[in-house]
């Protein structure tokens, strides 16, 4: 069952509320359809999730600045390494199904297909459900959840700004490269890609849409 607090958070990675903005508990539960206690309750566990902030102004969205942005990028190529390297060592150990192994070529094939058609919102998601199912494939919980919530901060600050890869070839062929490695079982292939490809994307920003 979703909950208030999963509404909230789709709608400021969704890019609902730009970075900056102003949310106010009355707003919410209005727009939701719920009291403002469980909006205040979200609300909390968003701050601590590094996606709102309190100040003067209330409570607004986050707005990362370019180093901050730089920081959570260098995060992200740490632990997209890390789950790469994890996903193919239990790939090299049997323990990956074949069905969730091409799961992975369809994230790349729906991300390539709707970046090359302009959608870039959709390539996004696609994009990042890529990514997120490496990590689902390394089976390290933890890690998975520290890179939910970085690339939350990432898309936040992000959306407003989203222009077209501009090597779009490029990005797939790296997208190919890390599927070959991690179903090769090749750990250290698959780590130093994973964190080529994301370093790429940080070599781009400010103007750098996420792949």
């Amino acid at each position: 069952m979703e909950t208030t607090y999963d509404r909230v958070r789709e709608l400021i990675v969704g890019g609902a509320f730009p970075p900056g903005q102003r949310l106010t508990e009355l707003d919410l539960s209005q727009r939701l359809d719920v009291s403002r206690t469980p909006v205040r309750e979200a609300l909390r566990r968003l701050e601590s999730d590094g996606l709102v902030e309190s100040g003067q102004r209330g409570v607004t969205v986050i707005r990362l600045s370019d180093a901050e942005l730089r920081e959570a990028y260098l995060v992200r190529a740490s632990l997209e390494a890390l789950t790469a390297e994890l996903a193919a060592q239990r790939q090299q150990a049997g323990e990956i199904a074949p069905a969730a192994l091409a799961r992975l070529t369809g994230f790349a094939d729906d991300a390539d297909r709707a970046t090359r058609a302009g959608d870039l919102i959709t390539g996004v998601r696609h994009n990042r459900e890529f990514h997120r199912h490496v990590a689902v494939l390394a089976g390290n919980s933890l890690a998975l959840g520290f890179l939910d919530r970085v690339w939350d901060r990432i898309l936040v600050s992000t959306q407003d700004s989203l222009t077209a890869p501009s090597r779009t070839g490029q990005v797939d062929d790296e997208h190919r490269r890390l599927v070959e490695a991690i179903t090769s079982g090749d750990g250290p292939s698959a780590a130093a890609l994973a964190r080529e490809h994301v370093l790429s994307t940080l070599s781009a920003l400010p103007g750098g849409a996420p792949r």
